[in-house]
């Protein structure tokens, strides 16, 4: 069959007889793909027009339960991709990394913006910027979704999860996404994109996917686009260098190639418990997805003391590792992506075996379980070792991506670190030591040239998620020949599909631009106390002014008392007045909370649900016996939650002494019912 683009809202067969796509055991052909005769500019003038505007007009919290349904959605339909998933040579095992990996990573960015994202369109960063002596000019951060499309170029290792991984920020951003899969293994990507388009969770033109190459897309590209790239550096550096990315200043997001290295510290030896963890590691990251990962161990560095014992213990790891059809029981690893990935990747063994000596591994004697190794792309994990890695070049620059490590000794932890730098910028080391002084030498002396180190030792080893998991809350990527860019980190995702911007005005206008008041702004004296009102009646700005209250030496010893802090500042007269901050007795900061609480609460039962916390408490001046406090309390900021069925609210709290003098400053954090309460009154 002829793999389809998904484009324009409906499936599109490209021209031609486009390229054969096969599967990776057998070389049976399963589709062919091209894109020839493909409009990209009204692709993207859809992923702008219709697929923009509807991601814009909806809120954080509402495109992450778009993307929480979706996520729901294809787990049901889990067992479809596995079962295509075989034929890209992936094991049961490598696709569920791909698979629920990647669902689960969609999951997961979709959680986070429900829980650590506002019921808005705007994203503020950090706090208001005061500009002027009277408050009346500030200047506030905030980000606001790109107006163009975010053009995905995704490598073939992971057809889903690296699709996956990459839409959900760009969704919960607000920017739509043209996803180009490599064509290897596009079959399976299709798949998942045509169920995500029959499910109609996501608004016409948010997702389109092209089948086959990209044509002329780069030359319609604007300085509102994002292109997302994983794959060859080569690849990368041309892209880079197109016309419209760099004359029209695209953003442009880079994982590349990648020599990632693991250091065995002098410290474990053979018989430790970090000695056998990384031995344990290293095996597995040559052999999961047949070693197809752009994290995976490349550059395996121990002590020269310890490397006969290293290499010892890989070989039996190794040896032991059945190689064949990933669909049949017993099958560790399976083959490569494609006969022509077999072909680069022996080429790339023929460059290293110049400055390192085979030690396990021999393609030329492989008979793969269950399968033809003349049609399969089979290589069987290959071992080589390095003698002299300082002198080496090929070691520290050439990537093998399949089953393929080297091992590298080194002399001292200083020869470690020179050694692991050569890489020139890795996404991941790991470090196993039981020493932490060595560890974090180690990894302060590697972190430069790395965008992810894993420290292991016996302890995290149980619950550690292992050297090549690149994870949705930190961030995956690379400096140097890793592609300089960035992917993941939680929130920090979003926001490369994100405008940040200064803005400069008064309160009430950065306050009615942002939802969130300012102070200077506006503050509205409503006929009810703020706490009898339900979520949706509150406005931002609404404000309570409490009555005033003395603090005498009664109420410091009373809570003194009650609490248990017996400080001396708060007791003793004397030693309080030693003391330079105070020069006399003074409340306590807890206490001062306490009593603005009781000034400015409603007691009877009514919307607010519940207090569940307080943010950037500040105690500012000290308050003494004899001064008299009151309470400011303004509604700061709202978000809702409809499903839950009330939302957050924000008060921004001052309490003031008898000389209106800010003594505390803090938020306070409450749930508020939608609803009013009918029997609220009584």
């Amino acid at each position: 069959m002829k793999l389809e683009s998904y484009v324009l809202g409906s499936w599109w067969a490209g021209r031609g007889e486009g390229a054969a796509l096969r599967d990776a055991t057998s070389g049976e052909v399963i589709a062919r793909a091209t894109s020839e005769g493909l409009d990209a500019a009204a692709v993207l003038r859809h992923a702008r027009v219709v697929g923009g505007s509807a991601l814009r007009a909806l809120t954080f919290h509402e495109r992450a339960a778009m993307l929480r349904a979706l996520g729901k959605h294809l787990l049901g339909l889990k067992e479809e991709f596995y079962e295509l998933s075989y034929r890209t040579g992936a094991t049961r095992a490598d696709s569920w990394i791909d698979i629920e990996g990647g669902i689960g990573t969609l999951l997961a960015i979709a959680g986070k913006g429900a829980r650590e994202l506002p019921n808005a369109r705007v994203l503020l960063d950090g706090d208001v910027e005061p500009l002027s002596k009277g408050g009346t000019f500030v200047g506030q951060h905030v980000c606001v979704p790109l107006a163009g499309a975010a053009v995905h170029i995704n490598a073939f290792n992971f057809p889903v999860w690296g699709m996956l991984e990459k839409l959900a920020p760009a969704v919960l951003a607000g920017v739509p996404v043209v996803v180009k899969p490599a064509t290897t293994t596009a079959y399976l990507a299709a798949l998942v994109v045509r169920r995500i388009a029959e499910s109609r969770l996501l608004p016409d033109g948010v997702l389109q996917m092209i089948a086959g190459g990209v044509g002329d897309l780069f030359d319609h590209l604007t300085g509102q686009d994002v292109v997302s790239f994983t794959g060859s550096a080569d690849t990368a550096a041309r892209l880079r260098a197109h016309a419209a990315v760099a004359g029209r200043s695209v953003r442009f997001i880079a994982e590349t190639d990648s020599l990632n290295c693991a250091v065995l510290a002098p410290d474990a030896s053979a018989g430790t418990p970090e000695f056998d963890l990384y031995i344990r590691e290293v095996a597995r990251e040559m052999t999961v997805k047949a070693g197809q990962k752009c994290t995976a161990i490349r550059r395996v560095l121990v002590p020269s003391a310890a490397a006969a014992d290293v290499v010892a213990a890989l070989r039996a790891a190794l040896d032991g590792v059945v190689v064949g059809d990933p669909r049949v029981d017993g099958v560790r690893m399976g083959p490569l992506a494609s006969r022509d990935q077999r072909r680069e990747v022996l080429a790339r063994i023929d460059d290293l075996r110049r400055e390192a000596d085979v030690i396990c591994g021999d393609p030329a004697s492989l008979r793969p379980l269950g399968a033809d190794g003349e049609r399969g792309a089979f290589v069987p994990p290959v071992l080589l070792y390095c003698r002299d890695a300082a002198r080496a070049h090929a070691v520290h620059a050439v990537e093998a991506f399949g089953p393929v490590a080297t091992v590298i000794p080194y002399s001292d932890v200083e020869e470690g670190i020179a050694l692991a730098r050569r890489g020139e910028g890795s996404l991941a080391a790991s470090v196993f030591s039981a020493d932490d002084d060595l560890a974090a030498q180690l990894v302060l002396g590697i972190a430069p040239f790395h965008g992810r180190v894993l420290v292991v030792n016996r302890h995290c080893a149980k619950e550690s998620t292992g050297h090549g998991s690149p994870l949705a809350p930190l961030v995956h990527g690379g400096p140097g020949r890793a592609g300089g860019g960035e992917e993941l980190g939680g929130l920090r995702g979003v926001q490369h599909y994100m405008q940040r911007l200064a803005l400069q005005g008064s309160p009430d206008t950065l306050t009615a631009i942002g939802g969130r008041w300012i102070r200077g702004a506006t503050q509205r004296k409503p006929a009810q106390h703020p706490f009898r009102k339900p979520f949706h009646e509150l406005v931002i700005g609404d404000t309570l002014v409490s009555a005033e209250r003395e603090v005498t030496v009664a109420d410091i010893e009373a809570f003194a008392a009650l609490t248990g802090d017996t400080f001396y500042a708060h007791m003793s007269e004397t030693e309080a007045a030693r003391n330079p901050l105070f020069g006399g007795r003074v409340a306590h900061g807890y206490f001062l909370i306490a009593a603005a609480a009781g000034l400015f609460v409603d007691p009877g039962y009514g919307p607010v649900l519940g207090n569940y916390g307080l943010d950037a408490l500040r105690f500012v001046k000290p308050v003494r016996p004899g001064d008299r406090i009151r309470v400011r309390l303004t509604c700061k900021q709202k978000s809702l939650r409809a499903d839950k069925g009330w939302g957050e609210v924000r008060w921004d709290t001052q309490i003031t002494n008898q000389a209106g003098e800010t003594v505390a400053s803090y938020d306070v954090l409450t749930m508020v019912s939608v609803h009013a309460m009918p029997d609220q009154a009584s």
